[in-house]
Order: structure tokens, then C-alpha cells, then sequence
């Protein structure tokens, strides 16, 4: 019962006044969501549009929501199945997810990673290599995949 009060609310909050550039909303199911990333201004996915999956647990807000990317991405971070490395998506010890964290905070967070990525703790070995040492091939190429897979 918590978890759907809280879903409700949270989800209500998220039409009413979500953060810059993220829309999220129900795909069926209240357990099944989708979301909507825009790239940032003055980062390789400017102008893109990224469409992400979340999948709220049973134990949700004990256990993280699974979020993945749906539309390819350039990153360090992000694998090709649109997997997401990141703290707060993960439980402690090795993640940073607490209950009082919500949808609207990871997505954000997502954000953020998008804008400035963590070559240091990488999914996507050859991706931050190039991120570290060769900086403007992989804007290029970060460009080209927003252009291709995440233009409008």
C-alpha cells in the first residue's frame, strides 16, 4: 500500500512540476514507467531526446527503481543495453540509494551523469578511455550517435 501511495504522489508531482528537461509518466501499469531525458544545453546530446525505462520494484522505496536507457547513448557510463552506472541506483554497501530518494531525483541525477560523465567507474571501457584521452573524438562521436539515434 505504501508503495502505491507514494508512486501515486510521486508521479502526480512529476506532471505537476518536473524537473528541467525530464518528463515521466505511467506505461500501463503503475510499476512500468517510461521517461524523457532532453540532452543538455552545451553537452554532446543537445537537442536529443532520450526515452528511458523504469521499473519500480515490489520493495520500492527500500529497493531502487531499474532504470535504463531505451534510446542508444555515447557515454562512459551507459552499455549498450542502456544500463545505468550510478550510485544512487544501487543498494549499499556499494550504491547510494536511500528511501528518501524519489523518481524525480534519480532522473535528475541521470541527468547530471549525462552532462558530466565518470570516466573513473566506467561500464563502457573503450568509451572512457576515449573520454579521458582523446576528449574530442568522443564528442564527435557522441554527437553523431545524438544525431542518429535521439534527434527529433
Amino acid at each position: 500500500m505504501q508503495r502505491t501511495s507514494r508512486l501515486t504522489r510521486e508521479l502526480s508531482l512529476l506532471a505537476t512540476e518536473p524537473p528541467p528537461g525530464i518528463t515521466c509518466w505511467q506505461n500501463g501499469q503503475l510499476d512500468d514507467l517510461r521517461a524523457q531525458i532532453l540532452g543538455g544545453v552545451d553537452t554532446p546530446y543537445e537537442k536529443g531526446i532520450f526515452n528511458l525505462e523504469i521499473i519500480v520494484p515490489e520493495r520500492y522505496p527500500f529497493e531502487p527503481p531499474k532504470i535504463r536507457f531505451l534510446t542508444p547513448i555515447y557515454h562512459p557510463n551507459i552499455d549498450s543495453a542502456g544500463r545505468i552506472c550510478l550510485d544512487v541506483l544501487k543498494l549499499p554497501p556499494k550504491g547510494a540509494w536511500r528511501p528518501s530518494l524519489n523518481i524525480s531525483t534519480l532522473l535528475t541525477s541521470i541527468q547530471l551523469l549525462m552532462a558530466e560523465p565518470n570516466p573513473d567507474d566506467p561500464l563502457m571501457a573503450d568509451i572512457s578511455s576515449e573520454y579521458k584521452y582523446n576528449k574530442q573524438l568522443f564528442l564527435l562521436n557522441a554527437r553523431e550517435w545524438t544525431e542518429k539515434y535521439a534527434g527529433q
